[in-house]
């Protein structure tokens, strides 16, 4: 995934994702750390990304899940990935699960 920095150059980010639908899920972990991760402070200033999967390229429009949405996701995602309970154990803040649609 890339999107601008603040200096308004592309900056890119291996990300692990799971497909809900047409969507791609994304969670910003940073293994439990304090801190958000850059990449999704970066979001809150500019949504837009670009997602390259294989050789193919879409553009995406990034938004923090919230409520219902966020904790049925947050449910996969430690099903599926057990280490993101831990990760959520290391920290006092919330784990943003970010939901990736293709750009309109």
């Amino acid at each position: 995934m890339s999107e601008p920095a603040r200096t308004g150059q592309p900056r890119t980010w291996p990300l692990g994702y799971f497909r809900d639908g047409e969507r791609l899920i994304v969670t910003a972990s940073a293994g439990g750390e304090p801190a958000h991760p850059a990449w999704f402070l970066n979001l809150r200033a500019d949504p837009r990304v670009t997602v390259q999967l294989g050789r193919e390229t879409r553009a995406m429009r990034a938004a923090p899940a919230a409520g219902e949405e966020r904790a049925r996701l947050w449910a996969r995602l430690v099903g599926d990935f057990p280490n993101y309970a831990e990760y959520q154990r290391k920290t006092a803040r919330e784990i943003p699960v970010v939901i990736l649609p293709p750009a309109e």
